[in-house]
């Protein structure tokens, strides 16, 4: 943010406040985190459908944590051991999560998806996507869809 005064012969005769073309957010995004027994079996689903692999940390048996991403998607695996570390955390019970993720082309992706555990084949909804929803290696359940522009 910035002031900018307006001069005319040495007075000011007006000053506004410029802000940036976009506006700072507080929130700059939301990434979860799933805790899974092993993180080996989940990588090749998202490597499969384009996610690169961002980060990974070992642990005594394998991966601790591991992050993919594509283009503004990511997904943090970290395994129930590594939790145990944060007494707080270990001690919370998790609940089943599901990922609904919105995509251009779903026709791009659908050979990979239908290579795997689909769940749920190509449908159309009534909310105006085209969706498929499939099951990666790991278990998490993943729901792919295109809306109509």
């Amino acid at each position: 943010m910035s002031k900018v005064s307006l001069l005319t012969v040495g007075l000011v005769i007006a000053t506004t406040t410029v802000w940036p073309q976009e506006e700072e957010t507080l929130m700059k995004s939301l990434t979860p985190v799933i805790s899974v027994d092993r993180i080996e079996p989940c990588l090749g689903f998202w490597e499969a459908l384009g996610f690169e692999r961002t980060m990974d940390v070992p642990g005594d048996d394998g991966m601790a944590f591991a992050a993919v991403s594509h283009g503004g998607v990511e997904v943090i695996y970290q395994t129930h051991a590594s939790l145990a570390e944060v007494p707080a955390v270990a001690e919370l019970e998790f609940g089943a999560t599901n990922f609904f993720i919105r995509v251009s082309d779903l026709n791009a992706i659908k050979p990979t998806l239908e290579a795997g555990d689909v769940i749920v084949p190509e449908r159309k909804m009534f909310y105006g996507s085209r969706e498929i929803v499939v099951r990666a290696s790991c278990g998490t359940i993943v729901s792919f869809a295109e809306f109509e522009e």
